[in-house]
C-alpha cells in the first residue's frame, strides 16, 4: 500500500492546551485599553468645555466690574479718590458695587451646569502694570484712577468625571472630581490728558453739541483745549462728577416760525439767559437714520421721534455718525432744522430713549441715585419687562448717553453748517425731560478729553467715551 500524497501534521496536544484562551484574553485587554482611551477623551473634553465656560464667566465678570468703575466717574477723579473716600463704595472691597457686580455676573455664567461659589470668585484692583492682591481699589494706589484695571479669577471645583474616575487619570483631581479655573482682566480706558494722545471714538453719541463750559464751576472749561486734561476732576461740588444741570437747545423763538434753528445767543453758553445751572447745545449734523429705536407704545415721545433722522439719532443709536475726537474741523453743526419747541425733536427723542411716560422724575424711566452712582430700573424698563423687579439695581441703562464737547472758540454760521472740533465727551445720565420748556435734566457721570491736536484716526472704540476692554496683564 502506497503512502498518502498529503501527510497531515500530527497535532501537539500539549502546545494547543497552552494557547487555548489567548484570543479571549487579548480581546479583554484591548477592550480595557479602548474604554480607558474613550474615558480619557470624554472626560478631558468635558473639562475643556468647563474651562471655556470658566473663561467666559471671568471675562464677563471683569467687564461688568470695569463698567461699574467707568460709570462711577473714578477716571474723572484720578487724584483725590483715595483721600475723600469717593472710591470706596464703587470698588472698596467685598461689599462694593464693582465687586458685587463681578460676582453676580460670574455666577450667571454657569460652569458645567452650576454657578461658581462666591468663595471661588476673587476680584482684584490695580493697573495695567500689575494688579497683585488688592481686593479694594483704595489700596491700589493713585495710578488706579487713571486707567483702572479689574482682574477676576473664577474657579469651579468638584466637576464630575464620568469614566476616568475608575482609572484616576485626572491630574490634580480625585477619583470622583476635578476642577477648572480662569482669570480675566478688564480696563476702563480714559484718554484724558494722556501722552501721546489716544482719542476715543464712541458710538451712539447724541447729536447735542455742547460748548466747553462747565455750568457748575463758573463756566470754566470742562477739558483743556489742547491736552484734553479734565480741569475740575473729582466729585461735586469741588469736582464735576455728580453735577446736575438742564440742557436747552440754543434756538430762539424766531426759529420756530422759520423751520430752522436761529441761535438765541451768538454762541451756546453755560448759565446764560435761561439761568444758573443751564447749558446750551446746538444740533450736530446727522447724515443717516439710526437703529435700535425703542418701540414702546406707552411712550408718547416714541411716536413723535421718528419723523426725521435727528430725532431718530436721539431716540436710537446713531452708529453711522463718526464723532472724530480731536480732529480739527472733523464734525459739523447744522442749523437747517430746529430741534426745540414746539416740535421738540430733542425732548421727544430723549423721552423715547429713556422710556419716560411723561415730564419729570419717575415717569417709568430709570433712576440715578446719589454718588457713587446706583441705577434703579424704572417701571418702563426693558429689564422689568424681561422679569426683574422695578426698582432693582442695574449696571447699565439707556439713560446713560454721551455728548460731544466742541471747541466753542469757533463762531457758528447762523444760517447753515459749521465745521467744529470735538475736544472731548460728556457722559451723562438723563434724569427727566420737560416738554413744556424744552429742557432735559442730566447728571454728569464722567468726562473724556482728547484735545484738538489729534491727527491719526481714533483707535479706542466703544459705546462709551470711557470704554471698557479686556486686556492682558504682563
Amino acid at each position: 500500500m502506497l503512502p498518502p500524497l498529503i501527510r497531515r501534521p500530527i497535532r501537539n496536544v500539549e502546545s494547543d492546551s497552552r494557547q487555548r484562551g489567548f484570543t479571549m484574553a487579548f480581546v479583554a485587554i484591548t477592550m480595557v485599553v479602548i474604554v480607558s482611551m474613550a474615558a480619557l477623551a470624554i472626560d478631558i473634553g468635558t473639562l475643556y468645555q468647563a474651562k471655556a465656560e470658566a473663561q467666559r464667566a471671568a471675562d464677563a465678570a471683569a467687564l461688568a466690574a470695569a463698567q461699574v468703575i467707568s460709570t462711577s466717574g473714578i477716571t474723572t477723579d484720578p487724584t483725590n479718590g483715595q483721600t475723600d473716600g469717593s472710591w470706596s463704595a464703587a470698588c472698596g472691597g467685598s461689599s462694593s458695587l464693582a465687586t458685587l457686580a463681578a460676582i453676580s455676573v460670574a455666577q450667571q455664567n454657569l460652569i458645567a451646569g452650576t454657578p461658581a461659589s462666591t468663595s471661588n470668585i476673587h476680584v482684584y484692583y490695580g493697573t495695567s502694570a500689575g494688579v497683585g492682591t488688592n481686593t479694594s481699589c483704595t489700596g491700589a494706589g493713585a495710578a488706579f484712577g487713571v486707567n483702572p484695571v479689574v482682574e477676576v479669577s473664577v474657579q469651579q471645583t468638584k466637576l464630575p468625571t464620568f469614566f476616568a474616575r475608575i482609572f484616576s487619570l485626572i491630574p490634580g483631581g480625585t477619583s470622583s472630581n476635578s476642577g477648572v479655573s480662569a482669570t480675566a482682566a478688564a480696563e476702563a480706558f480714559n484718554p484724558s490728558g494722556s501722552s501721546p494722545m489716544i482719542p476715543v471714538q464712541p458710538r451712539c453719541v447724541k447729536p447735542w453739541m455742547v460748548p466747553n463750559q462747565d455750568p457748575g464751576h463758573s463756566t470754566l472749561p470742562f477739558v483743556h483745549v489742547s491736552t484734553g486734561a479734565i480741569l475740575k476732576p473729582g466729585v461735586s461740588t469741588t469736582g464735576v462728577i455728580g453735577e446736575t444741570f438742564d440742557l436747552f437747545v440754543d434756538c430762539g423763538p424766531s426759529g420756530r416760525n422759520r423751520g430752522r434753528c436761529v441761535l438765541a445767543d451768538t454762541s451756546p453758553v453755560a448759565n446764560g439767559p435761561r439761568g444758573v445751572g443751564t447749558l446750551d447745545y446746538i444740533p450736530a449734523q446727522v447724515l443717516s437714520p439710526s437703529v435700535a429705536i425703542a418701540a414702546n407704545t406707552n411712550i408718547d415721545g416714541c411716536a413723535e421721534a421718528t419723523h426725521n433722522d435727528y430725532s431718530k439719532a436721539v431716540a436710537g443709536c446713531d452708529q453711522t455718525t463718526v464723532y472724530a475726537c480731536g480732529v480739527s474741523g472733523g464734525n459739523t453743526v447744522e442749523l437747517t432744522e430746529d430741534p426745540g419747541p414746539p416740535r421738540n425733536d430733542s425732548v421727544n427723542g430723549a423721552a423715547c430713549l429713556i422710556n419716560a411716560g411723561g415730564d419729570g422724575l419717575r415717569q417709568g424711566q430709570d433712576v440715578l441715585a446719589t454718588y457713587p452712582f446706583q441705577i434703579e430700573a424704572g417701571s418702563n424698563s426693558a429689564l422689568v419687562a424681561a422679569g426683574i423687579s422695578s426698582g432693582s439695581q442695574i449696571t447699565s441703562s439707556p439713560s446713560i448717553v454721551s455728548l460731544p464737547i466742541y471747541d466753542n472758540s469757533v463762531m457758528i454760521n447762523p444760517t447753515g453748517t459749521t465745521a467744529v472740533t470735538v475736544i472731548g465727551f460728556l457722559q451723562v445720565f438723563i434724569n427727566s425731560v420737560d416738554s413744556v420748556h424744552g429742557k432735559i435734566n442730566v447728571t454728569v457721570m464722567n468726562i473724556a478729553g482728547c484735545g484738538n491736536g489729534s491727527s491719526p484716526s481714533p483707535v479706542a472704540l466703544g459705546t462709551s467715551p470711557v470704554p471698557v476692554r479686556l486686556i492682558s496683564i504682563p
